[in-house]
């Protein structure tokens, strides 16, 4: 065996990979990110700053425009959270129970994947208005849903739920169920064993659906437009508006909204990964 020589640089020696190196990987990866998203995010950016400070702030801080931007945040993080709870449950179900029909109850998860935003805002508003099927039945308990946000939060409930259960159910395929019984031998309870061993190896997943349900949220339309009613002040979400300033040629209305909803989601997007890292250093644990 021919020994290698000591001056030699030890990369040379190094068996090549079957993706391609780290210098052509990377370049693709950057070309295709700044192609891709970092030139339509700055085209806003570069619209916006186009206005000036005073006329930018005037239409960014219209009280309509706030009042459509508190609809779409508020309702995208009510039903994110609502998705990180019976998301969870419905992922837990599926991994720890077998169960007669099991696999159709898996893949009606993913039909909100495949399904058509506006087949879903339409079904939704034939079920929950007022003369649906449900509405129907609600009306005379005095209780509304369509043309309300509570309509909003019910159809962002419904896109979101997916992210949630996709995003947790792979981490907890890989608890060992001896874990559990390790627990429940020392003395814990069953709460106990949820908030104090499951709960932790789960969190990082838990935070990359809530990110992942709360991002699809904020962006949703199809859905939204037709249950909602799209009332000024009431139910008119963000996306509407820009689509409603883009109609009338208010371009400069239009890029003041999207440039302060690019902002705020890229904020809470930040502050939701600095969480997870931080969780994940803590608990040791990586989704």
């Amino acid at each position: 065996m021919l020994a290698r020589p000591v001056h030699a640089p030890a990369w040379r020696f190094r068996k090549p990979g079957v993706i391609p190196g780290f210098r052509l990987a990377m370049a693709i990866t950057l070309g295709w990110l700044v192609l891709m998203i970092l030139v339509p995010l700055s085209g806003i950016f570069w619209q916006s700053a186009s206005l000036g400070w005073e006329r930018f702030a005037d239409l960014a801080l219209d009280r309509r425009t706030l009042s459509a931007l508190w609809i779409s945040f508020s309702s995208a993080f009510f039903a994110a959270s609502v998705n990180l709870v019976f998301g969870t449950l419905v992922a837990w179900v599926l991994v720890r129970y077998r169960f007669p029909g099991r696999r159709v109850v898996d893949a009606l998860v993913d039909l909100p994947f495949a399904l058509p935003t506006a087949v879903a805002g339409i079904a939704l508003t034939a079920l929950y208005a007022p003369n649906g099927w449900v509405g129907s039945l609600l009306s005379p308990l005095g209780l509304r849903l369509s043309y309300t946000q509570a309509g909003i939060v019910l159809a962002l409930i419904f896109v979101g739920l997916p992210f949630v259960v996709r995003t947790v159910q792979p981490v907890m395929e890989e608890i060992d169920r001896e874990v559990e019984e390790a627990s429940a031998t020392l003395g814990a309870r069953r709460w106990q064993t949820v908030a104090r061993v499951l709960l932790p190896s789960l969190a990082p997943a838990l935070l990359t659906g809530f990110a992942l349900a709360l991002a699809r949220g904020v962006g949703e339309y199809g859905s939204v437009i037709f249950i909602a009613g799209n009332i000024p002040y009431a139910s008119e979400i963000a996306p509407l508006l820009i689509v409603i300033r883009l109609e009338e040629f208010n371009y400069p209305a239009a890029t003041a909204i999207a440039a302060m909803m690019l902002a705020i989601s890229f904020s809470m997007l930040l502050l939701i990964n600095w969480v997870q890292a931080r969780s994940r250093k803590r608990y040791g644990h990586a989704v």
